[in-house]
């Protein structure tokens, strides 16, 4: 936080003193020079924690563990794992969701999307997808399925 602070000012903390994502969001995706400094402040400590968490493990009792990251492939952790996951929908329900989810407009949602790799290039290239298009109760089975699959490889 403190390099985040550092870089962008106190202008991007809430009155509490906590990031106020929505104001960083403002600056990061309507300039790309300033995200590509949230991504070198960010990822190294990212890539820190996950590897902390992954090595604090103990060996023998997990058949396997998943780690949560957005930015995957445009940070290249790809090549980190064992497998990659990816989930998934159509481009029209991602942009759906997403506006509906952080209340944002298309046009912000649109640059959020944007700022990604798009999901089907993700999808291409993962072991595994989930395709949510259909519903929670489809998803479900597909993790079940996923789960099932990974436990008989590891």
């Amino acid at each position: 936080m403190a390099a985040i602070v550092a870089h962008f000012g106190p202008a991007v903390l809430d009155e509490q003193g906590a990031l106020d994502r929505q104001k960083m969001a403002a600056l990061v995706f309507d300039d790309v020079a300033e995200r590509r400094a949230l991504e070198a402040i960010v990822h190294p400590e990212v890539r820190r924690r996950t590897e902390a968490w992954f090595g604090g493990l103990e060996g023998g009792r997990h058949r396997y563990a998943l780690a949560e990251i957005p930015l995957l492939y445009e940070v290249g952790r790809d090549r980190d794992f064992d497998r990659v996951v990816v989930v998934s929908c159509s481009p029209e329900l991602q942009l759906h969701r997403l506006m509906e989810r952080d209340r944002l407009s298309e046009g912000d949602a649109r640059r959020r999307i944007a700022a990604q790799w798009p999901i089907g290039e993700k999808a291409a290239r993962a072991h595994h997808v989930i395709a949510t298009d259909a519903g929670i109760e489809d998803t479900v089975r597909q993790v079940e399925r996923l789960h099932m699959t990974l436990s008989a490889q590891a």
